[in-house]
């Protein structure tokens, strides 16, 4: 394959540039790499809702997370501080997409029982698990990735859009 159809190729499947999705991927690891060394622990996010329902609630199945809880809210309003902070800057605000609430609303449902199902989300398994050569964290991630594929040529089949 020559450079210039590889070229071609990244240019039609990134048309805006390659080039924010490296630097956000090293963000990523380095913030992944910044709470391993800090606290041990891979930094998945899909336990935060349980580990951050510890405060208000007794029920022993959220005080398992009670320990690593705090970290958690902080990781994840890092996420949110820092998508913020990029739209701000770079964008015409926070909001930037067309797709209507409730289908955020069930999206959003439907990939939190995934996440519990799949014991974990695709950053945890894909970057943290795979980071850390995890048999199953492969599975994981190749499920994920099929899934999502399959699902994606089928809503551009039946013609959905946002």
């Amino acid at each position: 394959m020559t450079a210039t159809l590889l070229v071609a190729m990244l240019s039609e499947l990134f048309p805006n540039g390659i080039s924010h999705y490296a630097i956000g991927g090293l963000f990523v690891g380095l913030g992944v790499a910044v709470i391993y060394l800090g606290t041990g622990i891979s930094a998945g996010a899909s336990t935060f809702l349980e580990s951050t329902l510890s405060y208000g609630s007794s029920l022993s199945r959220f005080q398992q997370y009670r320990p690593s809880r705090d970290w958690r809210v902080v990781f994840t309003l890092g996420i949110v501080a820092g998508a913020a902070v990029y739209a701000l800057a770079f964008q015409d605000g926070i909001w930037t997409t067309d797709v209507q609430w409730w289908r955020l609303l069930i999206g959003g449902i439907l990939v939190g029982i995934g996440t519990r199902v799949g014991k974990g989300c695709t950053s945890g398994h894909g970057v943290c698990g795979v980071g850390s050569v995890s048999g199953t964290s492969f599975i994981g991630v190749a499920t994920f990735l099929f899934v999502a594929i399959g699902v994606a040529q089928l809503v551009q089949a039946l013609g959905v859009s946002p």
